[in-house]
């Protein structure tokens, strides 16, 4: 395949350990290793067998989190991804997420001067790699009051012709309990208004809860690509529909082995054969491929070895990820 999609992919999983140990060194960032090997560890999913769960996976964005909250490591990282992308698996359309207000250190940082500074970075990279069509999703964050999540929603909104083409909703699920999507409503609705693409973080998790959960995004977000919704391989009416509303499945096979939300590869097996018979349309992607130590051709690969997908699923797959992405920003090009 040429010319690959990657739609799921977080800024904080997207910088290579060598990288964020120099922004980290730059700012002055008190680390709790002192060798490199040993960083390089603590922002990866170093061991194979993976996380317990996804509140240790929350453990590992911390440091990259607090390593890119400032405007020069924000433009570093997304530059550096947007690369790094293109150059070692030649993906072309690419959309980066992260959530601003987790990279301002609590308000210590202007949130629209971080924001800025990642379109830099996706100006930069647009200079240099012509060929990539790239955006930013910002993300609002499931532990967040209302009233920081618009926040979110109305920069994003601000941002949009810059470079800005999409919300998202992702973090913890408060106390692991089943999370008010619905309460969202009014900002993913403004949004979707202002021309921003609709992607929300829903059924990787929570049994029976996260089942209910794509549920009611479907039914009250309405959104346009769901990240992961791999439960929803549990329930034949949500997932007709999905089908019926062509909403698109983000789906990370070799993130959900690592966090345990898919325990085996037969697992994934039998969760993209019930998606393929049931004709719920999805694309795949890496969540992070530094952080997972893995690349979207090594996810192609995962899928045909253990019988997940044929090779022609699989370009199909990469050709909805192009069709589906937000970004439709024209390459910045030097004049004339």
């Amino acid at each position: 395949m040429e010319g690959l999609a990657e739609l799921h992919t977080h800024l904080g999983g997207s910088v290579s350990s060598d990288i964020l140990w120099s922004l980290a060194h730059e700012q002055g960032i008190a680390l709790p290793v002192k060798d490199y090997w040993e960083f390089d560890r603590l922002v990866t999913i170093a061991d194979p067998r993976g996380v317990p769960d996804l509140d240790a996976l929350d453990a590992v964005y911390h440091w990259t989190e607090l390593i890119q909250s400032s405007p020069m490591a924000v433009e570093r990282s997304v530059h550096a991804a947007i690369g790094g992308a293109y150059r070692s698996q030649g993906i072309t359309t690419l959309e980066l997420r992260f959530n601003p207000m987790k990279r301002n250190r609590g308000g210590e940082r202007d949130l629209d001067h971080i924001i800025l500074a990642a379109i830099r970075g996706l100006d930069r990279a647009s200079l240099e790699y012509p060929h990539v069509n790239a955006g930013l999703i910002l993300m609002m964050d499931r532990t967040f009051t209302q009233e920081m999540n618009a926040v979110v929603v109305e920069k994003a909104i601000r941002w949009a012709p810059r470079g800005i083409v999409g919300i998202d909703v992702a973090g913890p699920r408060p106390r692991g309990e089943r999370y008010p999507y619905r309460d969202l409503q009014p900002l993913v609705e403004e949004a979707r208004e202002a021309g921003l693409g609709v992607t929300i973080h829903v059924g990787e998790e929570g049994d029976e809860d996260g089942v209910a959960e794509i549920a009611e995004v479907v039914e009250t977000l309405r959104p346009d690509r769901i990240g992961h919704g791999i439960l929803a391989a549990r329930d034949p009416e949500l997932m007709a529909t999905l089908r019926d509303n062509e909403t698109v499945l983000e789906i990370c096979p070799t993130s959900n082995l690592l966090t345990k939300a898919l325990p085996t590869e037969e697992a994934v097996r039998e969760t993209f054969r019930t998606f393929v018979d049931a004709g719920v349309v999805f694309t795949i992607a890496t969540d992070g491929p530094e952080m997972m130590r893995t690349h979207l051709r090594d996810e192609f690969e995962l899928l045909v070895r253990i019988g997940a997908l044929e090779r022609d699923q699989l370009r199909e797959a990469n050709a909805r990820g192009h069709a589906a992405a937000f970004a439709r920003r024209e390459p910045v090009l030097p004049a004339a």
